[in-house]
């Protein structure tokens, strides 16, 4: 895919592209289920073809909204979901702050201390802020662990603090239930580097959705989606 032209050869229109992907990213819609969508309107698109669509548009999305994320706050919420790939449960990572804004997340085929580490190490190059105050987890043992590493090759300031306080988390735990509601109509992925393309795609269309782009607010779905067409140089 090119910058200058990321439609180029497609036999549809890059607007209704577009739509249709973020229809399937943001509502609990099969692949299927958006084949018949499009039958009804007249269109004929099988949904292996949606299917490319979301997982080659997906990560670019991602990319080209991430430098118009509005600014986070220095308190963390880390906390991890599961993800079905191959019928053997993966572990989502993900991390908001304390107003509830996504930072970063993370997809890995374990939950253990080098993961945790990984996370870390990608959500404070992806942070909006210099660095955390203080990043809460739940009681695993691998948080610690992972940290006291950071900490000590210096990639996490001295003055941030770890605090393994469950009902802190409470915040996180409930933002899981956009992802787990996402995932369930696919009924699991085939690979890991799908689920990967795919979960980037609905964790980008839930911060959209949240108004953390600038320029659009919350609850204003159609400038979201003039956003959106904008970042791809799209007219709508």
């Amino acid at each position: 895919m090119t910058e200058q032209h990321p439609f180029k050869w497609r036999h549809f229109q890059a607007d209704m592209i577009l739509l249709r992907m973020m229809w399937y990213l943001r509502y609990s819609l099969s692949y299927r289920d958006l084949e018949e969508i499009m039958v009804e309107r007249g269109l004929s698109v099988d949904h292996t073809t949606i299917d490319r669509w979301v997982q080659q548009y997906a990560p670019e999305l991602e990319k080209r909204c991430h430098p118009h994320l509005k600014a986070t706050t220095d308190s963390w919420r880390v906390d991890e979901t599961y993800v079905k790939v191959k019928k053997e449960w993966m572990y989502l990572y993900r991390a908001i702050d304390s107003e509830g804004k996504m930072l970063d997340f993370w997809l890995s085929p374990t939950r253990d201390a080098e993961a945790a580490k990984g996370f870390f190490l990608n959500a404070l190059a992806a942070s909006q802020t210099s660095s955390p105050r203080v990043i809460n987890v739940d009681k695993h043992a691998a948080y610690p662990k992972a940290f006291k590493e950071l900490n000590a090759a210096g990639c996490i300031s001295e003055s941030c603090k770890l605090r393994q306080v469950k009902y802190l988390n409470n915040l996180v735990e409930q933002d899981h239930r956009f992802i787990k509601w996402r995932t369930q109509p696919g009924m699991g992925f085939f690979s890991f580097e799908t689920a990967w393309r795919t979960v980037q795609g609905f964790e980008i269309m839930n911060i959209i959705r949240k108004g953390q782009l600038q320029g659009v607010d919350k609850r204003d779905v159609r400038g979201q989606v003039a956003l959106v067409a904008k970042l791809f140089g799209v007219a709508v």
